[in-house]
């Protein structure tokens, strides 16, 4: 049968807007991230499964790999007939990977995201293999204008996308996307304090970044630009109000005896420093003799038997 090219022009237009359509169709659930918080988000409409087969929904539980997968430690609480939710400060999400996750109703019964989700992933056991469902996934690391990061690629300015890819967002090829500037590219991410590697893709094209000296051999025989993410720490010592010299030492400055002179504040000695996330040792040197931090109950032995205090950044 002959279609007249008119109706051929029609079909395949109206072929092309579907599929356009399908395409813009994927969308992200289960969370929302605002500022430092993350709060998850179950629609009960968005899964069939329960919808139409569990009779009287009693609870709803975020399960996923921040909770080793429990089945009622993480509570919701209810919004309206369909809607649960349940906030969560981002900072106890501390690892530079993505986290997987679901709901469970009950206790017994899994809320199955389909494929359609644009954020969901597969789900694989112990051993790597297919579970023929899929889970929900969020990164730690998210783009907002307000972040405490900003990445800039000057020039590119044909490129048609360029996509900030690195350690944050375990590669992932599409979730950053850069905006044009007047002079190349940026995005602003929100990222714990940590040490990152990274890199920028131009329209399919991995390259390192041109303006960072920082970089790391990878496993392709290339480089990784690396970036330090550090936050200010304050550490302070409100005894000793009559020493005379107050000094802070750690593995941060080579354990210096003379760096960081602490200055005192009514009754309270206080020293600021920029540290990279992680764990670092530390103590106090109050006039010649050396004290661990006596309202830090957190402590551990070094290499050579010391008993030193522990900051934990994140």
């Amino acid at each position: 049968m002959k279609i007249k090219s008119k109706y051929l022009f029609f079909l395949i237009f109206s072929l092309l807007f579907a599929f356009k359509t399908i395409a813009q169709s994927k969308t992200i659930k289960g969370f929302d991230i605002k500022g430092k918080e993350i709060t998850f988000l179950f629609n009960v409409n968005d899964y069939p499964n329960i919808k139409n087969n569990v009779e009287k929904i009693d609870d709803v539980f975020v399960s996923g790999e921040f909770n080793n997968w429990a089945l009622d430690q993480w509570p919701m609480t209810q919004v309206n007939d369909s809607i649960y939710q349940l906030k969560k400060d981002l900072s106890i999400f501390t690892s530079d990977f993505g986290w997987e996750f679901k709901f469970i109703v009950n206790s017994k019964h899994w809320a199955e995201p389909t494929s359609d989700v644009e954020n969901s992933v597969t789900a694989v056991d112990y051993n790597g293999y297919s579970l023929m469902v899929y889970n929900l996934k969020f990164y730690s690391a998210f783009a907002t204008d307000y972040g405490n990061v900003s990445f800039k690629l000057k020039g590119y300015k044909d490129a048609k996308k360029v996509i900030l890819s690195g350690t944050f967002n375990r590669w992932d090829e599409t979730g950053f996307v850069m905006k044009p500037t007047d002079d190349g590219w940026m995005v602003t991410l929100q990222l714990n304090p940590d040490i990152y590697e990274y890199k920028f893709i131009i329209d399919g094209n991995w390259i390192e970044d041109p303006q960072n000296p920082s970089k790391k051999v990878n496993e392709f025989n290339g480089y990784n630009s690396v970036i330090d993410v550090q936050k200010n720490v304050t550490f302070k010592l409100c005894d000793f109000e009559d020493a005379n010299t107050v000094i802070l030492s750690g593995d941060f400055n080579n354990w210096s005896e003379n760096d960081y002179v602490m200055t005192k504040t009514e009754n309270c000695w206080t020293y600021t420093k920029r540290l990279s996330g992680g764990k670092h040792h530390y103590k106090f040197i109050v006039d010649g003799k050396w004290f661990t931090d006596p309202h830090n109950s957190v402590k551990e032995y070094d290499g050579e038997g010391n008993i030193n205090s522990v900051c934990m950044v994140k």
